[in-house]
Formats: C-alpha cells, sequence, structure tokens
C-alpha cells in the first residue's frame, strides 16, 4: 500500500479500487504529473478508470489536503504527495523540475516575516530558469 493510500484509510476516506490505483499513480510518482498523465499512468494499471475519475479523485486528494497542486506556468496543474517542505526549480524550456531545500532561504524568509510584524506560517518558492549547458535542454 503506498503513503498516500495508508494517508486516506487513516483519514477514514473511502478507497475504491480506483482511488488506490490513483492514490499509488500519484504516490509513486517522482515527478509532478498533471491530471492526464496521472490518467495515463493509472489506465496502464486498470483500463477500467476514466478521466472524470481521476479529476475526482485528484480534487477529493487536494481538498483532503493530501497533495498538492502547482502552476510551474506551463498551462497545467500538477500534483504531487504532501511531503517534508521543499522548494522547486522550473525549467522554463524544458519543463524540467526540480525539488530542493536551502536552509538559508528558510532563514531569510523568517526573517523578512519577522521584519513585518509577522509569524511565517508557510510559503511557497518556485524560481524559474533556463539550462546553462545547452546539451540538457535537447
Amino acid at each position: 500500500m503506498s503513503k498516500l493510500e495508508e494517508i486516506c484509510v487513516e483519514k477514514g476516506m473511502k478507497m475504491t479500487d480506483q482511488r488506490r490505483v490513483i492514490a499509488r499513480v500519484i504516490s509513486e510518482s517522482d515527478d509532478h504529473p498533471d491530471v492526464e498523465e496521472v490518467y495515463l499512468r493509472a489506465s496502464q494499471i486498470d483500463p477500467k478508470v476514466s478521466i472524470a475519475t481521476v479529476y475526482r479523485t485528484v480534487r477529493l486528494f487536494e481538498d483532503a489536503g493530501l497533495v498538492d497542486r502547482h502552476d510551474f506556468g506551463d498551462g497545467r496543474a500538477r500534483y504531487e504527495e504532501v511531503s517534508e517542505h521543499h522548494d522547486h526549480l522550473i525549467d522554463v524550456k524544458s519543463g524540467q523540475v526540480i525539488e530542493f531545500h536551502n536552509a538559508e532561504i528558510e532563514q531569510i524568509q523568517e526573517k523578512i516575516a519577522q521584519e513585518h510584524g509577522m509569524r511565517l506560517v508557510g510559503h511557497r518558492l518556485e524560481l524559474y530558469g533556463v539550462s546553462l549547458n545547452p546539451s540538457k535542454d535537447g
């Protein structure tokens, strides 16, 4: 059972076979698939999964706080299982998404919030760039 499936069960969600497949696909993804990609992967496991079921299930998981939705500037909502905090660096030419964590950036964000009389309770950082290595662009 995937981590996302386990969390759904713990939360008391009704887990149909198709929801389990969709949860597994998202949980095992090392990229940030959009709904269509989740559908393609899920339908390879269970051909009876419909795109509508994937849309509804992803929305259900998002509303329950189990998956994060991202917009990396390519016009597609992309999803990932909620996990430890990290930020994203997106190559605007290739679409590659690199996850990273940087303690110095975290400290600067905390400092900025404090300077404005606030306590930081969350943030999302997405950096956009282009590869300096042309061979990486394909």
